[in-house]
């Protein structure tokens, strides 16, 4: 494999490069070494920074508001964004700018994408992912919320769970099923839901780690109009497994520079507690970072596939079960090596509420611990570790279906 850039890529890499050294200053540690309210303070005033430079829509049409560049060009934006320690926008910009527009681009009429676009690239319009339901999570093709159609609305009723950032939120983008006598996995059609409404209630709820992210959102009678339906009615399943694709190649590209971040700030709270002469736990550090390393080449072939423009794999898989086990080790350890101390957490938590902490986060006890919390929701979220394992025995091994009831 050649993991060489092109040289058109490399000129923006400098690109890059100049802007971060001109914006960020001199003494700059990454995000995590602000306390909460400044780190919000930057990364609201980041998120503009980004906009004016056209590096939030990098991949958009021109007529859009987009740069017009390549796939590869987003992923050595996020490469170098990564290693600077700062982030891509605000953390709902993951469903807007990601995930809704790049839909949108995809699937969406000129109408839509008119109107939608701008405002999800000035942060007008923020927006949360409508997919999981109590009883259709992993298996997300179970649904029931329904939208049936009366007149030029559709009228919405059911339930959905796990809203990021939900109770922030002024839109969301709903699956939900237009026809109940089809087949499970079609007669579900992609909406575009305004929250602010009667019918709409979010309730947030705590998590493990004391934070506030993830929410209920119950439909009882919502509406939206009849033309925000994306890709076709009948047509969402087919919309939202575009959408699961589209941050493959940009997490490929950056997981292994956190998760190696992570390593090094690992290595130094062994040091920090001294802990760092103990054979086992050089040993459980040696085994981390030959994992991440692993984690490194394995998002080169997934980036590979992303690139060629393929549709989701088995790959995807491979990385969300390896990546999420890998996580809970790496943090069981940190709780190993600070011991009691772990037991009475001190210093900011994360701000972040999954994978690691932000770059530049003090090796502090809260720090650890929350982390450790947040690993665990790793093996659920995006589908649970035994969804993945059975992806990987039936669509790649070829091993006989597990019993359905």
């Amino acid at each position: 494999m050649d993991i060489t850039y092109p040289p058109e890529t490399q000129a923006f890499r400098s690109e890059v490069k100049a802007f971060l050294a001109d914006a960020l200053p001199t003494d700059w540690r990454g995000i995590g070494a602000l306390d909460e309210e400044a780190a919000w303070a930057f990364a609201r005033d980041w998120r503009g920074r980004l906009a004016e430079r056209g590096y939030l829509s990098l991949t958009w049409p021109e007529e859009y508001g987009g740069l017009g560049l390549s796939k590869l060009h987003q992923v050595v934006l996020m490469e170098e964004l990564a290693l600077a320690g700062v982030p891509f926008g605000l953390p709902q910009d993951t469903f807007g700018v990601k995930m809704l527009a790049n839909t949108l681009l995809r699937w969406g009429t000129e109408e839509q994408k008119s109107h939608f676009l701008p405002r999800i690239l000035s942060g007008e319009d923020t927006w949360c992912q409508g997919y999981s339901e109590p009883d259709a999570g992993s298996d997300l093709a179970s649904l029931t919320t329904r939208a049936v159609r009366e007149g030029d609305e559709w009228v919405i009723d059911g339930q959905k769970v796990w809203t990021s950032g939900a109770h922030h939120c002024d839109w969301i983008f709903v699956l939900a099923r237009t026809d109940r006598a089809a087949p499970k996995h079609r007669g579900i059609s992609f909406l575009l839901v305004p929250l602010g409404q009667p019918g709409v209630e979010v309730r947030p709820f705590r998590m493990m780690s004391g934070q506030l992210h993830f929410n209920e959102v119950f439909f009882t009678g919502a509406r939206t109009r009849a033309d925000l339906v994306v890709g076709g009615v009948d047509n969402g399943w087919t919309v939202a497994q575009s959408l699961l694709g589209v941050e493959r190649g940009e997490e490929a590209a950056t997981n292994p520079i956190l998760f190696k971040a992570e390593v090094e700030r690992l290595v130094e709270l062994a040091r920090q507690y001294g802990k760092d002469q103990d054979p086992v736990v050089r040993q459980r550090i040696a085994w981390c970072w030959s994992k991440v390393e692993i984690m490194r080449f394995l998002g080169y072939r997934i980036l590979t596939g992303w690139l060629k423009g393929a549709e989701p794999g088995p790959e995807s898989s491979i990385a969300k079960l390896y990546w999420s086990e890998y996580h809970t080790e790496v943090t069981d350890l940190a709780m190993d090596i600070m011991g009691l101390h772990a037991q009475v957490p001190q210093g900011r938590p994360p701000l972040r509420t999954y994978r690691t902490d932000d770059p530049g986060a003090a090796n502090s006890s809260a720090s650890w611990s929350t982390t450790y919390l947040i690993a665990r929701s790793g093996t659920i979220y995006a589908g649970t570790s035994q969804v993945q394992r059975n992806i990987l025995a039936e669509r790649v091994l070829g091993l006989p279906r597990e019993p359905r009831v």
